[in-house]
């Protein structure tokens, strides 16, 4: 927790990066990579202690040879946003 007894932005920005991520993942083949190159992330409630289950989803919102745009949805058990975002991912070529 932030010393305001709320949950720390920077665990937001991980829930938009890290299922941005994931769903970049999930459109390159085997042994290709990905880096995320921008993250941004809008904060739309406080995210408390007792806000329960925090669920995070991503979809790829374009996919180009060498970028992989992505968004991402953070909800409370309510289903409530707590915060959205998106992620630009660089598609790295497969180690030989």
């Amino acid at each position: 927790l932030n010393p305001l007894g709320v949950v720390h932005g920077g665990w937001l920005l991980t829930l938009v990066d890290s299922p941005g991520g994931c769903a970049a993942h999930s459109t390159v083949e085997a042994g290709v990579g990905f880096a995320t190159i921008e993250t941004k992330a809008n904060f739309s409630r406080p995210i408390r202690p007792d806000a329960g289950r925090v669920r995070a989803e991503g979809r790829v919102v374009a996919r180009g040879r060498q970028i992989i745009s992505t968004e991402v949805c953070v909800t409370d058990e309510a289903r409530r946003i707590l915060g959205h975002g998106t992620s630009t991912l660089m598609v790295l070529p497969a180690r030989k």
